[in-house]
This record gives structure tokens, C-alpha cells and sequence, in this order.
């Protein structure tokens, strides 16, 4: 009872920066203990809401531990954060309630797990588990095959590599599985809607238009990845490539040279790109250093692009600056080029919302980078939280479809597969094939 009314309290405090806010904290009017059980609890919503089912983010707190460091530090914008244990004492064996507790941490370096004898459903099988942090993905494999590490998760190994590492694997029949299942990734281009540029839907329009996603998908994934349309992939129910329903950007250069030349920039034969009022048609295009798939996409995006008039200048920087600033404050000029993934019948608030867009006023907490405003969008957005008839939020999310393949805020590429390494001796492993880690079912783990 007090853990749960503790992080509801928490997360309702504005000076607490935490991501879905309005969506999963403050729709929750009470919480109400069963007088029988006090570890069983009951959320009553605000008003009715048909995806209470889809919110499992409503982490506990400690109340023993965390109480009194919210209590002293809860009235400064983000103290709370700065100051918690899970900041500033993450080994404490307290703050933790799942099959495994943290150790051992070294920021940038590693986290050592090892069974917490206190949880209450199946005993884990694995006596320490070691988590590396390699930022480098050229890095991966050689540590995989030195011993260094014995398994490389989800979301860690690019395409390519997983491609040519299967095959090494097949050949020299190494101890490895090298999983694939298409997943909920979507790999794809913010366009920075604060610039002057990129203000001029033309403009973005023509950047789709110039861009050969089949071919892009068929040099670089062998045509074992799709190209992309919008942000749902092809494995959710709500998908849809009804070009009555959304606008589909078919490669066509004369489509995307008209395009600028009504916007007014004017190619110039002499350099070959395109001006207006003395002014470059240039952009600067960001990723995340040291990821050769993204390293490549940039320089066939700059190819294909330089192919209508349009300068591309690429700057990538570590996956913790890119992240953890750049994209999350929404400091990129032009172009960012990164990957997210979403549950699928999910309400796309943090993404299509104009009140998602990151600021210091919500603690760049909103993911809506791009700083896109559409009013029916949003209204849309709004209109399916008090919508259950699952049919209609079919029908309204494809209308949000609809704005967000005609306002371009984002410059689809393709949906990526969910792709992990794993030792032929473990046992119980399993890709979700959601956006869901293989790690919440780590207690069926085993070596054999």
C-alpha cells in the first residue's frame, strides 16, 4: 500500500521529469488496498479508459527508503531524480523486488546482477549475470567470440553484421544462435521542424520522394527487412498501406525536383544544389557514432539526396550524447536519423501529440522531437483515449496516419527485426517480438 501511493505521489510531483506522466500517473484519481490483502491494490481512473491494460509502468517505490529523499528534495525540479537511491546508492538490495538484484554498477562500464533471495516466484538458475556496455557495435563481435561476453541482446547488433555473423557461424559452426523475429522497430529520419528549411512541407516531402528505400533495403538487408511507410509495423493489427488511407511516397526524382523548384529553391549547375535568396538548400544529418548500418544509410541518404539538389553534412556522436541530448532536448538542426518501437493498439500520444514536444517546462520528458503541431492530430489523440469500440480507434488512428504521412514530421526508412546472439547452452531464452525486453522472463534461464 505504501509503496504504490509513494510512487503515485512521486510521479504526480511537477518538479518529477518522468515519460507518459499524464498517460499513466495522473489519470489515476485514487488507489484503493484491498482491507484483506494489503499487497493487492486497485487503480480507479479519473474518468474510463479502455487500454488500463497497456500500463504497466506503474513501478512501486520503497517507501522505507525513498519516502524521506522525496520528502527533502521533491521541491526542486528534479531533485528527486538527482538525489534517489536508484542515483545515488543503486546497490541497495532494498529498491529492488524482481528475480535478480544489482551488485555492482560502474557507469559506462558494466552492471553485475545476481539472485535476490527474497523474490517470490521461480528461483533463477543463473548465479550472476554481468551486463557490458560496448558502445561500439564493431566491438561486439569480437568480444563474443574472445569469451569477453557470451551473448549479445536485442537492439545491439546492427543488420549487417548479424548477417554476415550467421553465416560465420554456419561455416565455422560456432557455439551460437543468431535469433531473428520481426518486431516493432522503426527506423527512420526526424525532421527538425524548427528549422526555416524544413518548415515548407515541400521541402519535406521532395526529401521522401528522393529516397529509394527498396533499393536502400535490398543492398543493405539482402530484402530481409521491409521499407517503411509510417511508424506501425507491418506485425501491428492496425498497419495499413491503403493509399486511400495514408500518402505513399513512391521513389520518383521528377516528383521531389518539382517539388523544390515550387518551393523556390533553384538548382544551380555550377555546384549542383539548389539556392533561394542566396541560400544553400543544405542540412546537417545526425546518428549515432560508430553504427556502421546507420554510417552507411547516411551516406545513400546524402547520394540520393544530393541527386535533387540537397546538401547533406553528417554529424554523429556517441549513443549517449545523441540520446540523452540531442534528440531528447531536440537540439539537432536538421536531420536525425534513429530507431524507436511501440506496443501495438497503442494511442500514440508521446509521439504525435503537440504537447509531447520536448521542453525544459516538462523536464524533456515529451517524444515528440520533431516539435510537429497538428491540430486534428492531436485532437484525434486526444478523441481515442474515450474511445472503446476498437473499431474506431482503428479508423482514427489511420486518419492519424493519414496527417502524419501528409505533414511529413518524420521521413520513414524501414522496420528493423528483433535480433539477439545467444550460447547454444542456454536454454529458455526467447525474443518477445514486442517492445518488451527477453530479460522479464531471465528466471527461465538456464546453462546446460
Amino acid at each position: 500500500e505504501a509503496d504504490a501511493k509513494l510512487a503515485w505521489t512521486v510521479a504526480q510531483n511537477d518538479n518529477v521529469a518522468i515519460g507518459g506522466k499524464d498517460k499513466i500517473w495522473l489519470e489515476v484519481e485514487r488507489i484503493e488496498i484491498d482491507p484483506a490483502n494489503a499487497k493487492k491494490f486497485a487503480f480507479i481512473y479519473k474518468k474510463a479508459v479502455w487500454d488500463f491494460y497497456q500500463k504497466p509502468q506503474f513501478y512501486l517505490l520503497p517507501k522505507h527508503l525513498e519516502e524521506a529523499v522525496f520528502q527533502k528534495y521533491g521541491n526542486e525540479k528534479q531533485g528527486y531524480e538527482k538525489n534517489s537511491l536508484y542515483s545515488t546508492d543503486p546497490t541497495n538490495p532494498g529498491l529492488y523486488c524482481g528475480p535478480y538484484l544489482i551488485k555492482e554498477i560502474k557507469l559506462g562500464s558494466h552492471i553485475i546482477f545476481e539472485p535476490n533471495p527474497l523474490w517470490f516466484g521461480k528461483k533463477p538458475n543463473i548465479k550472476k549475470i554481468i551486463i557490458k556496455l560496448i558502445p561500439s557495435t564493431a566491438a561486439l563481435e569480437a568480444n563474443l567470440l574472445s569469451g569477453s561476453v557470451d551473448m549479445i541482446s536485442e537492439l545491439s547488433l546492427p543488420f549487417d553484421q548479424a548477417l554476415a555473423f550467421e553465416k560465420k557461424v554456419k561455416e565455422q559452426n560456432l557455439p551460437y544462435n543468431v535469433n531473428f523475429r520481426a518486431g516493432l522497430i522503426y527506423e527512420h529520419v526526424d525532421v527538425q521542424l524548427g528549422n526555416p528549411k524544413l518548415q515548407d512541407v515541400r521541402v519535406r516531402k521532395a526529401l521522401v520522394y528522393g529516397i529509394n528505400r527498396q533499393e536502400l533495403v535490398q543492398t543493405m538487408f539482402e530484402g530481409k527487412q521491409e521499407a517503411a511507410v509510417h511508424d506501425l509495423s507491418p506485425v501491428d493489427p492496425w498497419y495499413t498501406n491503403d493509399p486511400k488511407k495514408i500518402v505513399i511516397y513512391e521513389f520518383s526524382r521528377p516528383k521531389a525536383n518539382k517539388l523544390l523548384d515550387e518551393a523556390g529553391w533553384i538548382l544551380d549547375p555550377k555546384d549542383g544544389y539548389r539556392h533561394k535568396n542566396g541560400e544553400k538548400l543544405t542540412f546537417q544529418l545526425m546518428t549515432t557514432a560508430d553504427n556502421k548500418p546507420r554510417e552507411l544509410a547516411e551516406v545513400y541518404l546524402q547520394e540520393q539526396w544530393k541527386k535533387i539538389g540537397v546538401e547533406i553534412t553528417i554529424k554523429n556522436e556517441p549513443a549517449r550524447v545523441f540520446f540523452g541530448e540531442t534528440v531528447r532536448k531536440s537540439l539537432y538542426p536538421g536531420l536525425a536519423m534513429y530507431a524507436w518501437l511501440s506496443s501495438p493498439d497503442n494511442n500514440p500520444r508521446s509521439f504525435y501529440h503537440k504537447d509531447s514536444i520536448p521542453t525544459e517546462a516538462n523536464g524533456f520528458s515529451g517524444q515528440n522531437p520533431p516539435r510537429w503541431v497538428n491540430e486534428e492530430a492531436s485532437r484525434l489523440v486526444d478523441e481515442m483515449d474515450t474511445t472503446f469500440d476498437p473499431k474506431k480507434r482503428e479508423e482514427q488512428r489511420h486518419k492519424m496516419l493519414y496527417h502524419y504521412t501528409n505533414d511529413v514530421p518524420v521521413i520513414p526508412l524501414f522496420y528493423r527485426a528483433n535480433i539477439s546472439v545467444t550460447p547454444k547452452n542456454l536454454t529458455g531464452y526467447k525474443l518477445t517480438g514486442s517492445q518488451y525486453h527477453a530479460t522479464l522472463h531471465v528466471e527461465n534461464w538456464n546453462l546446460k
